[in-house]
């Protein structure tokens, strides 16, 4: 005999479910290890974690923030220790096409890692980039790579300072992989984390989500889709600085506790990375998030939850309940937030979920990416 629904058990079993010690059983590598999904996790946790765990890297961050302290003539005659604040961060891409409405594989590599270094409060400095080709690569399309990235490096207002080259075997690569590293400056006190959610936050979406992924999948020409969509890629240093402004204006720096660009896994999966590093409830609500109309129809047409799919140029930002319409105003003042939304609130429980009401005024939980909608989105 079937049981009656009981929301409450189902959010118990969720929450007893993420409490497990992780622990990696697949033989094998698979796509869904790349997803920034669940499996992405099993594996950081699992493995890369399990053997290299320091106290920087099992914050599991998307940016390492470290210290160094150095002497400082403080007066004419005494030297004191004074400390500067750092965020480093490295990335591949590997996206597939490499050309794509609204952008490049080059495009996206600066602006992808300037974005995890401002989610940490930082002022993107240096970056590096080097290139792995497949023999056989036009010449002309890594010059229009590199002079995108060139555009893109001048518009945020940073420098690539080194670099490495290398060229494999016709079908060793597919085509032209970017790998790069940031570093950046952390100039005020802000202190932003993904453990820092506490209930009675609320949580705003800079603009429309899935823009990015819902591209790709349209640029690879697998499906008979027309749809006027753009990848969003964008730097985001500019939008998190307002933001800060806002809230040191208000006198209340304390009150900005989280900063993630929803990448891989779209905002679901971000949500939930928040969700178990605070370990709070996060309550979202669909009528609230912003979506194109175009990327929710072709959505649907794939079989895809917009929830899931990837962004390039939004972030979530998680703060007080008393600086949120403040923040949100700050947001949609800046040309990349102007469909910026708060689209839900931190509870203390049940812990470590995320939920969603929906249009129906139902609630399901939203969980991470299991599998992986889409190889390569990055």
């Amino acid at each position: 005999m079937a049981q009656d629904f009981n929301p409450s058990s189902l959010f118990q079993m969720a929450e007893n479910s993420r409490r497990k010690k992780v622990d990696i059983k697949d033989k094998f590598i698979t796509l869904a290890h790349g997803s920034g999904g669940k499996a992405t996790h099993q594996l950081v946790e699992g493995l890369f974690l399990e053997y290299l765990r320091n106290p920087i890297l099992e914050k599991l961050e998307d940016q390492a923030v470290f210290s160094i302290s150095h002497q400082v003539n403080k007066t004419n005659s005494v030297n004191k220790l004074d400390s500067l604040r750092f965020a480093f961060t490295t990335d591949s891409f590997v996206v597939n096409p490499i050309f794509f409405p609204g952008g490049d594989i080059g495009k996206l590599a600066i602006y992808g890692t300037i974005n995890d270094l401002a989610m940490s409060g930082a002022k993107p400095l240096y970056l590096s980039a080097a290139f792995i080709i497949e023999e056989g690569f036009l010449v002309e399309d890594l010059k229009k790579i590199v002079q995108s990235m060139q555009i893109a490096a001048q518009k945020a207002q940073i420098q690539i300072v080194t670099g490495d080259t290398k060229v494999v075997e016709k079908g060793s690569v597919d085509k032209l992989f970017i790998n790069t590293s940031g570093i950046g400056l952390i100039e005020s006190n802000v202190q932003i984390s993904s453990t820092l959610a506490q209930a009675g936050d609320k949580v705003i979406v800079s603009g429309t989500i899935g823009d990015h992924g819902t591209t790709i999948m349209i640029a690879r020409g697998e499906l008979e889709l027309e749809a006027d969509i753009k990848s969003d890629t964008a730097p985001l240093n500019f939008l998190v600085q307002d933001i800060i402004n806002e809230v040191t204006s208000l006198g209340k720096l304390n009150s900005l506790h989280c900063l993630r660009d929803p990448t891989r896994g779209g905002i679901a999966t971000t949500l939930n990375e928040i969700a178990l590093s605070s370990n709070v409830y996060i309550e979202v609500y669909q009528n609230n998030i912003p979506i194109q109309e175009e990327v929710n129809g072709a959505c649907e047409i794939l079989g895809l939850d917009p929830l899931y799919v990837a962004n390039e140029g939004k972030l979530i930002a998680i703060v007080s309940s008393d600086v949120a319409e403040q923040v949100l105003e700050r947001i949609k003042k800046n040309p990349l937030g102007q469909n910026a939304s708060i689209i839900g609130e931190v509870k203390s429980t049940p812990s470590a979920i995320v939920a969603m009401v929906t249009s129906f005024g139902g609630s399901r939980i939203v969980d991470m990416l299991v599998g992986d909608q889409l190889p390569r989105i990055c």
